[in-house]
């Protein structure tokens, strides 16, 4: 279950949430996430991470780090209640679970495709593979809804928050009626970091699962 929870919330990464940048303060949040989009090639935060089940009643929750430079690399690294780590190297996917010392590995163009990574790590013609709608202010947050446009998408829809110019929640719905939230904290865009943070090399001992 751990592995599953895991593998469904790492195309939130999301991946992944950063600030926006110097978009106008006016700024509806379709051209917020536009202006991400082009203004952000990197990023990393702190998060924490809740999944609430189709009763409304929670079933994870989960916190750690998350980094990315874009196109396609990233790492999302849980920390509490266990460990997992999560790597895109622009080639592949990697998710390392420490306890069962397994290693799942994937194409990562299979894995991002039209999912809500691909939205932060991903290409930069989001137009063509997602619908956004703007649904206004609630509890002091810019809400985006973006709907992916392949109808066998793991995902119905993401829910974007903003703050002024800065990406604070991420609340994906799954078509189970799940719901993943991610929190972010500590945000810092565009930082300097080593080409090695996106690499990924097999524990040893560790069994290898290629999907």
């Amino acid at each position: 279950m751990a592995s599953r929870f895991l593998l469904r919330s790492v195309f939130v990464i999301s991946v992944v949430s950063v600030c926006v940048g110097a978009s106008p303060a006016l700024a509806g949040p379709i051209e917020k996430l536009h202006a991400f989009i082009e203004q952000t090639r990197s990023a990393r935060a702190s998060f924490t991470q809740t999944v609430t089940d189709s009763a409304g009643q929670l079933a994870q929750k989960a916190n750690g780090t998350v980094q990315f430079e874009r196109p396609g690399r990233f790492r999302w690294a849980y920390e509490k209640p266990y460990e997992q780590l999560i790597v895109g190297d622009g080639q592949k996917l990697w998710i390392y679970d420490k306890d069962l010392n397994q290693v799942t590995e994937r194409k990562l163009d299979k894995a991002l495709g039209s999912s809500p990574a691909a939205l932060l790590a991903g290409s930069d013609d989001i137009d063509k593979h997602f619908s956004l709608n703007a649904l206004g202010v609630k509890k002091q947050l810019d809400w985006l809804e973006v709907k992916p446009l392949d109808e066998e998408s793991l995902f119905d829809k993401v829910h974007m928050g903003f703050r002024g110019n800065v990406l604070e929640v991420m609340e994906l719905y799954d078509h189970f009626g799940q719901k993943t939230s991610i929190r972010l904290s500590n945000l810092q865009r565009n930082p300097k970091s080593s080409p090695d943070m996106y690499k990924f090399t097999v524990p040893e001992g560790a069994d290898v699962v290629t999907e």
